[in-house]
């Protein structure tokens, strides 16, 4: 089951052209027209889980970012073939694994 935030991200980015992406402010105005900035973080937070599960993807200066660990200004769009989700964890993280 989606929620209403999910539907109004997914149906945006339906309308696009392959590669497109859209404004997460966007998607608070359909959700909450009047009071839109108090939807802008449960924007965030769906897009978050959606990029975890693959289903779109967060740009930062419109490359594919971590959704774990970006900040600032993004935005959003269908994946692509070919892209690549950098990962918050470091080398070292990594290295002590093995």
């Amino acid at each position: 089951m989606t929620s209403p935030i999910e539907d109004a991200i997914l149906s945006q980015l339906a309308d696009l052209a392959p590669g497109k992406s859209i404004d997460p402010a966007n998607v608070a105005r359909v959700i909450l027209p009047e009071r839109w900035q108090r939807a802008l973080g449960q924007v965030r937070s769906t897009a978050v889980g959606m990029a975890r599960a693959g289903q779109i993807v967060i740009l930062r200066h419109n490359k594919p970012a971590d959704p774990d660990t970006f900040k600032g200004v993004y935005r959003l769009r269908l994946p692509m073939e070919g892209d690549v989700i950098p990962s918050g964890a470091s080398e070292n993280d990594e290295a002590a694994e093995d």
